[in-house]
C-alpha cells in the first residue's frame, strides 16, 4: 500500500479533491484541444501534462480509497464506489493517450514530416480519416471520464451520508 495517510487522516478524501478537479480540467483541454484549433495551439503541451498528472493521481487516489475501504466498517455503498472508483484508471489512460497523440499529431515536427510524406492523395485521406477518429475517441474518453467523476462522487457521497444517517 502507499499513501494512506496526511498528517494521520486518511488519504482518500484529501486526495479525492485533485481528482475531481483534474479529471474534468484534463476533459475539458482535451475538448478543447480537439473541438477548437485556435485553442489547440494556445493550448501546447497543457493537455497531455495535466491528463499525465490525472493519470498519476488517480491510481494513488483509488489506492488509499482501498485502504480506508479495508479499514473501516464493511459497507454496501462503498463497495459499489470503490467499483467506481477503479474504472476510472481506465478513462485516464484513454484521455492521457489521446491528448498526448493529439498534441503530437499537430506538432509542428510531425506537421513538417506528415507534409514530406504525403504526396499522394490516399495517404493524405487515410490520415485524415485516423485524425477524425482520433479527435471522435478523445471525444468519448474525455466525456466518459467527467461522467465517471460524477458516478463516483455520487457514489462516494451516498456512502459518507447515508451510512451516517
Amino acid at each position: 500500500m502507499g499513501l494512506t495517510t496526511i498528517g494521520g487522516l486518511p488519504a482518500h478524501p484529501l486526495l479525492v479533491h485533485f481528482v475531481v478537479v483534474l479529471v474534468p480540467l484534463s476533459a475539458v483541454l482535451v475538448l478543447c484541444s480537439v473541438l477548437w484549433p485556435s485553442a489547440r495551439r494556445r493550448l501546447g503541451i497543457f493537455p497531455p501534462a495535466i491528463a499525465l498528472v490525472t493519470l498519476i493521481l488517480v491510481p494513488i487516489t483509488t489506492d488509499a480509497g482501498e485502504w480506508l475501504e479495508h479499514n473501516s466498517p464493511h459497507s454496501e455503498l462503498i463497495q459499489i464506489h470503490a467499483e467506481l472508483g477503479d474504472q476510472l484508471l481506465i478513462w485516464s489512460i484513454a484521455v492521457f493517450v489521446f491528448a498526448a497523440t493529439w498534441w503530437v499529431l499537430h506538432t509542428n515536427r510531425f506537421t513538417e514530416w506528415r507534409s514530406a510524406r504525403t504526396s499522394l492523395s490516399d495517404s493524405s485521406t487515410l490520415l485524415r480519416v485516423v485524425t477524425v477518429a482520433i479527435a471522435a475517441i478523445a471525444v468519448v474518453a474525455a466525456v466518459g471520464s467527467m461522467v465517471q467523476v460524477y458516478r463516483i462522487g455520487e457514489s462516494g457521497a451516498k456512502a459518507v451520508w447515508q451510512e451516517q444517517s
